[in-house]
């Protein structure tokens, strides 16, 4: 396993007896109300490229092997598959409200959405779920209003501070103050990666301050750079009211570790999904 900073606290990284590995933060750990989890490579029934826990229904896989893949994972968070709730990502910073009427879709049902990539609820029992192969997870907890919310935010979404818009969206639906809240960054690609085109960073200077800018890339003899999405997530959260004492990044790149989670880059695209999940018990 390639960890990228061993200043952080490292993910913890389970496995039940089916072989089914996934990581949690030692941070949400400690917060007995929530279940939440990070889906990995490894446990699932999917093969080839897709192998072996994909859980996307658009990605060329077999429904009955997602089907398994979604009920393993549910077993081992300790969930079930009627409770989940799927996004509809589109790279955009919409943001929706979840409850007990939209159980299921997306993994048992079909979804009654689109163009949905940030989702938020204050109902026990409804298990917030998106899909990553390298873009940024957001993970949202509110102990004191008990709500939570579950964002997918690639360099799209980070431009477009999805990590705010859910904070803002939690905080009109439920009252939630962004210092009372938990936040942690999921695995996703590193800075040493992400090399993207000056377009995207031009992008980025419009809505990030000068003096941010050295931390968020830097310029390579190629015309290319490297973007620093974690950073730019952490940007955003702070500005939006999190305390820095209620954030836990990430150490872990999906690019780094294919073997062990889906990358797009690292794949050329040949690949499956991973799923990040939360919810209120």
């Amino acid at each position: 396993m390639i960890w990228k900073c061993e200043t952080e606290p490292k993910l913890t990284i389970h496995k039940n007896a089916l072989g089914v590995e996934w990581l949690t933060y030692p941070a949400l750990d400690d917060c007995p109300e929530i279940i939440h989890g990070f889906s990995t490579r490894k446990g699932g029934v999917s093969t080839g490229c897709l192998g072996e826990m994909n859980l996307s229904f658009s990605r060329g896989d077999d429904p009955e092997n997602v089907k398994e893949n979604y009920r393993r994972m549910a077993e081992a968070l300790g969930i079930r598959p009627e409770q989940i709730i799927c996004s509809d990502q589109t790279h955009t910073k919409n943001v929706r409200i979840a409850d007990s009427s939209h159980c299921g879709e997306g993994v048992t049902r079909p979804k009654t959405w689109t163009d949905v990539d940030g989702l938020v609820t204050n109902e026990h029992g409804v298990a917030l779920c998106t899909s990553f192969a390298d873009c940024v997870p957001l993970y949202f907890y509110d102990p004191v209003h008990h709500a939570i919310g579950l964002s997918h935010s690639g360099w799209r979404g980070t431009v477009g501070q999805i990590g705010a818009v859910t904070l803002e969206t939690m905080h009109r639906e439920y009252n939630t103050d962004p210092a009372d809240v938990l936040v942690a960054i999921g695995p996703s690609i590193c800075q040493d990666c992400y090399e993207v085109s000056e377009d995207v960073i031009l992008e980025f200077q419009k809505v990030y301050p000068q003096e941010e800018w050295n931390s968020l890339y830097y310029a390579k003899e190629n015309g290319k750079y490297q973007l620093n999405l974690w950073e730019a997530c952490r940007f955003t959260l702070l500005h939006a009211g999190i305390l820095p004492e209620h954030l836990s990044m990430p150490n872990l790149c999906t690019c780094c570790n294919p073997d062990f989670l889906h990358s797009h880059r690292a794949s050329h695209g040949r690949r499956g999904n991973l799923n990040a999940f939360l919810m209120l018990k």
